[in-house]
């Protein structure tokens, strides 16, 4: 019994800590500057220099209201510290790049995690309020962090005020270099 009790000890507090460490304030939300530890947390390894089996990209816009949210460039990403996790950004376009040496599911959640912004059904970080989420113009009820990361899909997070209605981003203009 005590080993047992230790045990969801021991589990609680993990997930305690790791709930610490995801951003639950306001947007903005900036870059992590710890690439290695947030893509462990989220799963994820450095793939800098490593031929491709997977090279996807997937865009996210997020409102809070009526304001955009800017999804910032180098998420998982570091030129300069030659640093690619499986999941990351370049830019502020919203464009989440998925580039593996295996094909496998990746998650938006991952890519949450990888962030350090906490999402789930009620909230992406701290906001809060009904979270209305959109994949490629069709409603998603699952938890957002269940969804799939696809090639040219642009998944849309809309967070209003209780009985607030949503609105969705207009939809995204993929660069031709994209196609």
């Amino acid at each position: 019994m005590r080993r047992a009790t230790v045990a969801v000890t021991a589990a609680a507090l993990v997930v305690l800590l790791t709930g610490c460490s995801a951003n639950q304030g306001a947007p903005p939300w900036p870059r992590p500057t710890d690439l290695a530890g947030r893509a462990e947390a989220a799963g994820l390894h450095d793939v800098w220099g490593q031929r491709l089996a997977e090279h996807i990209h997937t865009h996210l816009s997020i409102t809070d209201g009526d304001e955009q949210v800017v999804v910032p460039g180098d998420v998982g990403h570091s030129a300069a510290r030659r640093f690619a996790a499986e999941i990351h950004t370049h830019d502020t376009s919203g464009i989440i790049h998925v580039e593996s040496p295996e094909r496998r599911d990746f998650t938006l959640g991952q890519f949450f995690d990888e962030w350090g912004v906490s999402l789930g059904p009620g909230h992406v970080g701290g906001l809060h309020g009904d979270v209305t989420v959109w994949v490629d113009g069709d409603r998603w009820f699952a938890n957002p962090r269940s969804i799939p990361l696809r090639d040219l899909e642009q998944v849309d997070i809309a967070v209003t005020t209780f009985g607030e209605a949503p609105h969705r981003s207009a939809a995204f203009d993929w660069p031709p270099q994209y196609h």
